[in-house]
């Protein structure tokens, strides 16, 4: 039986080198735009103009339009994708509605608009704070729920915290490699976190935690047949009895979404994005980082974690 988690030390330094190249991204993102990650207007107060001409616009007249409200740091994008020809999104501080609708006239004024297809959202500074300490809380929240639950489904196996412990472990992991993924699109291909960055963290927390119950399911069961086994040999074939249904659920949601990216709209892509690597990342870490990681501290190689 090939023994998989001998090499947990290799798997470690791999998830480090990972989640280290992000945090450097993020912190790069600190410096130079002050905050982790390109925020949207979701996160952060601020209006966001969509819309579309009849005819081709320069990014300068469009720029001077907004100058002409006294607006003049405007980011302009141009965006791309089938049925967007002449089409741009503009994000600005925040503006309110009757602003708006002038700035709405006046590039209308400039080409005509596109009947349908102008879009404008604002969220105001209270709200965009509220939204995200509610991202923050929901995580916490969910950590917590997720330790409790597992303590309680494992109760009967010794030391269930462990088990608990490294699962939150293993999605914090994941947190981490969307974090740093989001930095690294936001400065390379200009994406923002928006409101669907949030779903795809809740999801990717619950993929992640599915696949890592199951293989803690798996330890347990072989535990109560298996008493007189090495810990670690247990753990081994758990791993090599589950990794098939973790990879096959996993690989199938990762087919669609791959066809999403190569053939869907603009604007969920960076979502679909960022739910990929999540899910990439949890498939990973639930079997090279939560597994590895209760062996690692049965036999006492974390200086932290002790055997008790």
């Amino acid at each position: 039986m090939y023994n998989l988690v001998q090499h947990r030390k290799r798997y470690f330094l791999f998830s480090a080198f990972v989640i280290g190249l992000g945090i450097a991204a993020m912190i790069y993102s600190l410096v130079t735009t002050g905050a982790l990650f390109p925020l949207g207007v979701d996160f952060r107060s601020g209006t966001r103009f969509e819309f579309q001409f009849s005819q081709p616009v320069s990014e300068n007249e469009i720029r001077e339009v907004f100058n002409n409200f006294g607006i003049n740091n405007p980011s302009v994008i141009a965006l791309r994708g089938e049925g967007l020809e002449n089409a741009w999104q503009v994000r600005t501080e925040f503006v309110s509605p009757e602003e708006a609708q002038a700035i709405e006239s006046a590039l209308n004024d400039l080409a005509p608009l596109k009947p349908g297809t102008t879009q404008v959202q604002s969220v105001s500074p209270s709200v965009g704070a509220e939204v995200t300490r509610a991202a923050f809380v929901a995580i916490l929240v969910a950590a917590v729920v997720v330790l409790i639950y597992i303590m309680l489904a494992f109760r009967q196996v010794p030391k269930p915290f462990r088990y608990g412990a490294c699962a939150v472990t293993a999605m914090i992991h994941d947190l981490l490699v969307i974090f740093g993924f989001a930095a690294i699109t936001g400065m390379v291909l200009g994406w923002e976190v928006d409101a669907l960055f949030l779903t795809a963290v809740l999801t990717v927390a619950g993929f992640s935690l599915q696949d890592t119950i199951v293989v803690f399911d798996r330890i347990r069961e072989n535990i109560a047949k298996r008493p007189l086994e090495r810990y670690e040999t247990i753990v081994n074939r758990s791993v090599l009895e589950t990794i098939h249904r973790s990879l096959a659920t996993q690989l199938n949601a990762m087919f669609v979404m791959v066809a999403i990216l190569l053939f869907g709209g603009a604007s969920i892509k960076p979502f679909i994005a960022v739910l990929f690597v999540g899910m990439l990342s949890g498939t990973y870490s639930s079997i090279f980082t939560a597994v590895p990681l209760l062996v690692a501290w049965e036999k006492g190689e974390i200086p932290l974690l002790k055997p008790a």
